[in-house]
């Protein structure tokens, strides 16, 4: 990607997101926000609860390659769950540089959907049964999607990888 970030690649990646989601027969809705300070702020903006706001994790794996994890807004990822279901013993999150090499997208905007490579998704049982929120390849935006049909789209592992935040 090089030295482009920022707003130059909000376009292209918000175009990447939409087609993936299309591809895949994916029915989302994306909608422009403001900025947000926090993710209860973010939840307000979009009148929802910060449970709905599902945070969508680059996370590296010991062998080199790398895993999506979504998890709801109001958890925090479970490192021991998610090693056992995975089947190693180091897993971690790399630094920024690292995920947008890894997705194309820049923290803040990384989805699952259009990602550069297609890595292996495991999602967090609770999302499942409702409409969730997530970012959509872009700063400013987010995307409004039925968990469910997220979890079928991308052949997603659903278990029980988070604990309360």
């Amino acid at each position: 990607m090089g030295g482009l970030s920022g707003k130059a690649t909000d376009g292209v990646g918000r175009e990447r997101f939409l087609a993936d989601a299309a591809a895949r027969g994916l029915q989302v809705d994306v909608v422009e926000r403001p900025a947000a300070k926090s993710l209860e702020e973010a939840a307000d903006i979009l009148g929802i609860r910060p449970a709905d706001i599902v945070k969508s994790l680059v996370v590296k794996h010991k062998d080199g390659s790398f895993l999506f994890a979504l998890i709801p807004g109001d958890r925090q990822i479970s490192w021991p769950k998610l090693r056992a279901l995975v089947g190693v013993n180091k897993l971690s999150l790399p630094p920024a540089e690292t995920a947008l090499e890894a997705t194309g997208y820049e923290r803040g905007t990384i989805t699952p959907l259009g990602s550069t490579t297609a890595w292996p998704v495991y999602a967090d049982a609770t999302i499942t049964g409702r409409r969730i929120s997530m970012g959509a390849g872009g700063h400013g935006y987010s995307a409004f999607v039925d968990a469910d049909a997220l979890t079928e789209a991308l052949g997603a592992v659903v278990a029980d990888i988070s604990d309360p935040g």
